[in-house]
């Protein structure tokens, strides 16, 4: 169930029941507290109200009409506006889900500035201002006929297939058109200024000139820019249609010849689903290739050399019926997965994300697939004794090939040096067990208890679903964050030399320039196309050394002394593996793959059960040190990774290894290489004898012949059947 880069999860040795609360009062009867709200909430009903009030100012000034208080109100709307796209992003989706984006805003502070120049050209010259008006109403017909023409360049140059790493220069794709052209709101807000201020300036001077110079100026710029989308209209000047596309993507399908391919579909934070299974994919011997459902999960998939094709329509997966593809590895389960299943030349196999005790690694729709991969002995039991319909023929052990990236066991932590813990609790799930994160119940404990510590070095790196569900698992969270920021504020330490952190950023340059993340921010799927062509040779190799270049640099750019919160994709979770010297975490895929290390972890039981049915229920428990929700066991766990000799689980963890990960011999890489390359073979097998079944079961092509005839009249009609069968 963890949502990380590298995790794993073991299925459950038997189907288990939703687990009893705990006994005492209900969390849901806990006292509300009500206070002050906080900064951020503040400071968003700071610019709420100063918005209301300048366009409640704007419509009074313009009702009176009262020339000072519409100017005044119009610059105040305007800076707000200024403030609200510098200063608070996040906004402006609130606005835009209560329908008052800044399109609506826009029209409607015009609107106020031709009702008070109406107002006053009821006093002295309504004549001079009503071609103003008509001025204002063409440049908005203009406006929406900008985003008419966007929407016909959007939809032509959104093609059937979306790919990476594979030369497309044949479908004539160009530089996206700029973003102010394909955003309604910023245009308007860009284009329809000049034109505002020149109304603002009209109404204080009473002179139309001004007006009529700031709106000749936006019918400039928005002539400009349908001229601009219209030229790519033109024939010839758009990227190829979608029939010549799919023509396209079946000659690379024959030309390629894929053999073996990873699929997946599934929301943008469950990329690291797929991302963990690329540098395996990458080492086989064959011609793999990624295919993908959804087209914003393309620019998701990590830095790879593997051709990526998107097929977001049903019709154009099914082109995959007729290609080479003999395998496809599935890491994990969606409703698009049921799709590609239909194609019979295929041999599907699944890989899952990781492996835990969890219920969820023993989903009945295994059962769909050709083959289950696993990594060790324990869950092909617990396929077993789940008894979800995979049967035990179909289960394949091929280990963890993506733990070569963790470092193994090298001692405990030197005299003098901090003892680095890795707090990676995993989130709060649908079901609502309270077994399932820690960050609830002992979260805070457990960190308290380790920043106590002062020769402890804290990471704390929470799942990124923590909160989606359930909303005290978030107040928890943030909680335990500022937890870590009070305790870095009164450790205090010396700071790495300035060198460091330009190192850091240099590394980081590098990385992204070799990863293809430097596009410009108006880049679309098809320019993306274009700037991501067939890679070149050593390219993999390179991005390699340059992560591992770039988290060296990562490392020594913090201070030793100081605990850190680790949210981002960077670094991924087997680098934070590779700094601490034990792992608290709960019942997830993480302690199956921190085992690999070799190093001592604890589980915080939250499940309401005995710590001896807990080790029982979760055997990937059974080498842990079992931690309570008040976190009292904190102190002897810390003196047993210090103290080698004090730790009584490191023969149980290596056994635990062995069961939950399989032997270390033959390589986990090599396991997995042969499971694909028998899967690919069984597929052959599949196809030849399905094609030597319609050989013998279909008729030949060829022209009907008709039965010879008599030429005597009374000759009988011949017996014998003719070439169809049939008389």
């Amino acid at each position: 169930m963890r949502d990380e880069p590298g995790a794993t999860a073991v299925p459950l040795p038997l189907p288990r029941r939703r687990l009893p609360r705990p006994p005492g009062p209900s969390r849901r009867a806990r006292p509300l507290r009500f206070g002050l709200p906080g900064r951020r909430t503040a400071v968003k009903l700071l610019v709420l109200g100063v918005l209301a009030a300048a366009f409640a100012a704007q419509a009074l000034g313009a009702l009176l009409p009262h020339v000072p208080l519409l100017l005044a109100a119009s610059a105040g709307s305007l800076a707000a506006e200024g403030a609200l796209y510098r200063w608070q992003r996040g906004m402006v989706s609130l606005f835009a889900k209560s329908h008052a984006d800044v399109t609506v805003r826009h029209v409607l502070r015009d609107l106020l500035l031709v009702v008070g120049l109406l107002r006053l050209g009821e006093q002295h010259r309504e004549g001079a201002y009503a071609p103003l008006v008509a001025g204002l109403l063409v440049f908005y017909a203009l406006h929406w006929a900008i985003q008419a023409v966007s929407v016909l360049v959007r939809r032509a140059r959104t093609l059937p297939v979306v790919t990476r790493n594979i030369d497309a220069s044949a479908l004539r794709l160009t530089p996206a058109p700029p973003v102010l052209l394909r955003r309604p709101g910023h245009r308007l807000a860009v284009f329809g200024l000049p034109a505002t201020a020149g109304l603002l300036v009209t109404a204080a001077t009473d002179a139309p000139v001004y007006g009529a110079g700031g709106l000749a100026l936006s019918l400039a710029l928005a002539l400009t820019g349908l001229g601009a989308l219209l030229l790519r209209l033109l024939p010839g000047r758009g990227p190829a249609g979608e029939q010549e596309v799919l023509d396209w993507f079946e000659a690379w399908l024959t030309r390629y010849r894929p053999t073996v391919g990873l699929y997946f579909s599934g929301g943008a934070s469950s990329a690291y689903q797929a991302n963990m299974w690329l540098e395996p994919l990458a080492r086989l011997d064959g011609r793999p290739v990624i295919v993908l459902r959804e087209r914003h999960m393309v620019q998701r998939i990590a830095a790879t050399d593997i051709p990526v094709v998107c097929l977001p329509k049903v019709s154009t997966l099914m082109r995959l019926e007729h290609s080479t593809l003999r395998v496809l590895l599935h890491p994990s389960n969606s409703g698009k997965t049921s799709q590609v299943l239909r194609i019979p030349t295929i041999k599907h196999a699944f890989v899952n994300h990781g492996e835990s005790d969890k219920l969820s690694s023993c989903n009945p729709y295994a059962k769909a697939y050709d083959e289950v991969w696993v990594a060790g002995p324990a869950a092909r039991e617990r396929y077993a004794l789940a008894e979800v319909g995979v049967e035990d023929k179909d289960v394949v052990e091929i280990g963890r090939p993506q733990l070569d990236a963790v470092r193994p066991y090298a001692g405990p932590p030197a005299p003098g040096a901090f003892t680095t813990v890795l707090y990676a609790p995993t989130w709060e799930g649908w079901d609502g067990n309270p077994g399932n994160t820690s960050v609830v119940e002992a979260g805070e404990n457990l960190v308290r208890a380790l920043l106590a510590d002062p020769d402890v070095r804290l990471l704390y790196k929470p799942h990124p679903l923590t909160g989606s569900v359930d909303p005290r698992a978030r107040a928890a969270d943030l909680r335990i964050r500022e937890l870590v920021r009070a305790a870095n504020r009164e450790r205090g330490g010396p700071r790495p030399d300035p060198s460091a952190a330009t190192a850091l950023a240099r590394r980081a340059a590098e990385l992204d320039r070799l990863t293809a993340a430097g596009f410009r921010s108006a880049a679309d799927q098809a320019e993306r196309m274009l700037r991501q062509p067939a890679p070149e040779a050593g390219r993999a190799a390179a991005v390699r050394r340059a992560e591992a270049a770039w988290e060296e640099a990562y490392w020594a750019s913090l201070p030793e002394w100081e605990h850190q919160v680790v949210t981002d994709a960077r670094p991924p979770l087997y680098a934070c593996f590779n700094r601490a010297d034990l792992l608290i975490s709960d019942v997830s895929s993480v302690i199956s793959d921190f085992l690999a290390s070799g190093k001592p972890y604890a589980v915080a039981n939250t499940s309401t059960l005995a710590e001896d049915v807990f080790r029982k229920s979760f055997p990937t428990v059974a080498a842990a040190t079992v931690l309570t929700p008040d976190a009292s066991g904190v102190a002897a766990l810390l003196e047993a990774v210090r103290r080698p000799e004090r730790d009584e689980l490191a023969g149980e963890r290596a056994a635990l290894a062995l069961r939950l990960l399989g032997p270390a011999e033959p390589s986990s890489q090599e396991r997995f290489a042969g499971a694909v390359r028998n899967l690919c073979e069984a597929a052959v097998r599949h196809r030849a004898r399905m094609a030597e079944r319609l050989a013998t079961e279909l008729p030949v092509p060829g022209p009907r012949r008709e039965p010879a005839r008599s030429s005597a009249p009374s000759a009988a009609p011949s017996a014998a059947p003719g070439p169809h069968g049939h008389d």
